[in-house]
């Protein structure tokens, strides 16, 4: 599957449509399941507060992972994105409110590439804050 998008037709600045991704503890649970990734602070709320942390929270992995969703379903081929980093800024506090968290994420095309590709811009935010620096993918189009 190629990607949908054509190099031709995007530019500096061509913004992906935003996505907002809600977490619940429910959520963490079957992450840390599919994961493996069973560390407390993901869902234990009294270990997390003895570590120094405000509540439980969200893997940094499973927040990367929502984060490229824009770039994946604005191509519609996840194997478009070549090249995928981040700098966790800012932890993901989901409460044990029934509600949880939301991760809000918009994303922009910062720079045309050789070989039709593009490097795209994502901005993760939860509760006001962002949290994910740098967060960055290349992306290769048709």
């Amino acid at each position: 599957m190629a990607a949908k998008i054509a190099y031709a037709d995007v530019e500096v600045g061509t913004e992906l449509p935003a996505r907002s991704f809600p977490v619940t503890r429910a959520t963490l649970v079957q992450y840390a399941g599919a994961s493996g990734d069973f560390n407390p602070i993901h869902w234990n709320e009294k270990f997390a507060v003895e570590v120094g942390l405000p509540d439980v929270i969200a893997h940094g992995m499973f927040t990367m992972a929502e984060a490229i969703r824009v770039v994946t379903d604005w191509t519609v081929d996840p194997a478009a994105v070549v090249e995928y980093g981040v700098r966790f800024t800012k932890p993901v506090v989901v409460p044990n409110d029934g509600t949880g968290a939301l991760i809000e994420v918009t994303g922009k095309v910062a720079a045309l590439l050789d070989d039709n590709r593009v490097r795209v811009d994502l901005i993760a935010m939860a509760a006001g804050q962002k949290v994910l620096g740098m967060s960055r993918a290349i992306v290769q189009l048709p």
